[in-house]
């Protein structure tokens, strides 16, 4: 049960017995009524007066699912962990090695805003990495945009080797030869900008979380900064897959 579910649950469990509980003492819809309802049965109104108190001072739906609550997140927090390990041991690999903290694994959602009411933007909701640098940019790509982006409107894997083609782009008259040849998302759909503010983050790999009607949600990536060629690996992208697979199962409560 999300938590939102159970706290609505609480209020109209509540509400009902607020409302019989209000009936009863107006007459509504009639004494007759009321009478005939009761009618050897006058604990009726104690057991809704009980009903009303435990819900309105304790709200049990909502505290068993806050206890359920951090049961699962430290499941779920258990699972992340345990895939960002596998995925450093694939890393391991990559020659010269990694600096502490550069692997990140990112989830995303979609999220709609008032800016854009009807597709939304990808809103970054937790980053895991060894350590707090480098600093995670803000970024909320629409759909297209950033790699994260491309795999919503493609709604697939995206792998994107940035750093050989930000060698070859080193400046904007190159780039948008680049884009003139051979389309915006090449170099996805990124402006000059953009593309020399996020180059740094030179090997990116991007799988869809779908909800139960096949539908994109959000996304799971990982980036670093350089490792592309030991990082493209089946492997990676399976890992990122069933993470997605049990971050869906939450609908992202946990992450």
């Amino acid at each position: 049960m999300r938590r939102v579910t159970a706290k609505a649950a609480d209020r109209a469990v509540l509400l009902s017995a607020t409302l019989i509980l209000a009936g009863k003492a107006y007459n509504v819809p009639s004494k007759a009524f009321w009478d005939g309802v009761l009618h050897d049965r006058p604990y009726l109104l104690l057991v809704t007066l009980a009903v009303a108190g435990v819900f309105g001072a304790l709200t049990p739906f909502e505290s068993w699912q806050g206890r359920s609550f951090v049961d699962r997140n430290v499941l779920m927090r258990r699972r992340v962990l345990s895939t960002f390990g596998k995925l450093l041991e694939m890393s391991a690999k990559i020659e010269p090695p990694l600096d502490t903290g550069d692997l990140a694994l990112h989830v995303w959602r979609r999220r709609r805003t008032w800016r854009h009411p009807v597709h939304g933007v990808l809103k970054r909701l937790s980053t895991y990495r060894m350590s707090s640098y480098p600093a995670t940019r803000k970024f909320a790509p629409t759909r297209g945009v950033g790699a994260v982006g491309l795999c919503w409107l493609r709604d697939r894997e995206i792998q994107f080797d940035v750093e050989s083609l930000a060698k070859k782009l080193d400046d904007q008259a190159k780039f948008d030869d680049h884009v003139k040849r051979n389309g915006p998302e090449s170099v996805m759909n990124l402006s000059w900008e953009m593309f020399n503010d996020l180059k740094h983050r030179a090997a990116l790999f991007v799988t869809p979380i779908r909800n139960s009607r096949n539908r994109f949600v959000g996304c799971i990536s990982v980036d670093a900064s350089h490792g592309y060629g030991a990082l493209d690996r089946r492997e990676l992208l399976d890992e990122m897959t069933k993470l997605g697979m049990e971050i869906r199962s939450e609908d992202f409560e946990c992450t």
